[in-house]
């Protein structure tokens, strides 16, 4: 399955290499269009996958805050397959998923 996610009609990310956790998509890190992220100072902490990392996007000179989020170093083995891939808030983007 293809997954798509896109802001305003501009491509975030897309991969057919998703992994599902918790009902969201964790894109692989090389999936998402790096030009359009910069680093958030904003962190959480999840108890079983670790310190959650942001990033904001910038489309159309509209900049969207803490748009998607990632786990630079998780801290269980449950956690380690999505490891630095990115997952994105579903009432910020629009996600699409394509059954080939």
């Amino acid at each position: 399955m293809l997954v798509k996610v896109s802001l305003h009609g501009h491509a975030l990310a897309e991969s057919d290499k998703t992994i599902v956790i918790e009902g969201n998509h964790y894109f692989p890190p090389d999936s998402i269009h790096k030009s359009r992220f910069h680093e958030s100072k904003t962190h959480t902490t999840c108890p079983w996958k670790g310190k959650a990392s942001y990033y904001n996007a910038k489309v159309d000179g509209e900049e969207v805050s803490d748009i998607a989020w990632y786990y630079p170093s998780t801290i269980t083995d449950e956690a380690k397959p999505i490891e630095n891939y990115v997952a994105f808030y579903k009432n910020k983007v629009s996600i699409q998923e394509y059954r080939s």
